[in-house]
């Protein structure tokens, strides 16, 4: 596999976790970088580790993971979605202040949830001439990337949306499970 291949995949599995990163973004209260980097890393590693997870995985679990990797993502971000919205539509006795970061548990479920895509790459990757690690470095440093400016992106689009930005978020999460289960059974 030659080195634009890579980064083609790379900028490929980092976009779920770009919009991903948008709908967080929104949902704090005037992120500061230290939280976009803070997000940036969590989702970047565990995107490095999932195509590693299924390059070891292989030929026996292939079956099972592409014929259910979409059901699961469209679930978990369906779920984070309508929490988000959730808490977005809340009376005003019930608000409390935007949190300034997420907790590590929700990053890390968001994280999956927008990375199984990339375990189910790391399978095919088992089959080519292709070098894990370098690729899977390769689809960590662009999710890190991208979800940084994804949640920079966000306070802007929070500040514009005000106190419903959580409800923007969880319709993005929602949206993009939607289309990961779209491009699966529809798009196939």
């Amino acid at each position: 596999m030659n080195v634009l291949s890579t980064v083609f995949i790379a900028l490929a599995m980092s976009t779920d976790a770009f919009a991903a990163a948008v709908g967080k973004g929104a949902a704090l209260h005037r992120p500061r970088i230290q939280e976009a980097l803070r997000t940036g890393a969590i989702f970047g590693v565990i995107e490095a580790l999932t195509p590693v997870i299924g390059w070891a995985v292989g030929q026996a679990a292939a079956p099972f993971v592409s014929a259910w990797d979409h059901w699961i993502a469209f679930v978990l971000l369906g779920v984070l979605g309508i929490r988000m919205i959730h808490e977005g539509l809340s009376t005003a006795e019930e608000e409390v202040e935007k949190p300034r970061t997420h907790s590590f548990w929700m990053l890390a479920v968001t994280g999956f949830a927008t990375s199984i895509d990339a375990m189910v790459v790391g399978v095919s990757l088992a089959f080519m001439d292709a070098n894990i690690l370098v690729t899977a470095a390769a689809i960590g440093l662009a999710t890190f990337t991208m979800v940084t400016l994804g949640v920079m992106v966000g306070r802007m689009l929070g500040v514009i949306v005000g106190k419903r930005a959580e409800v923007v978020g969880g319709v993005i999460l929602i949206l993009i499970g939607g289309l990961i289960l779209y491009e699966h059974i529809g798009g196939t």
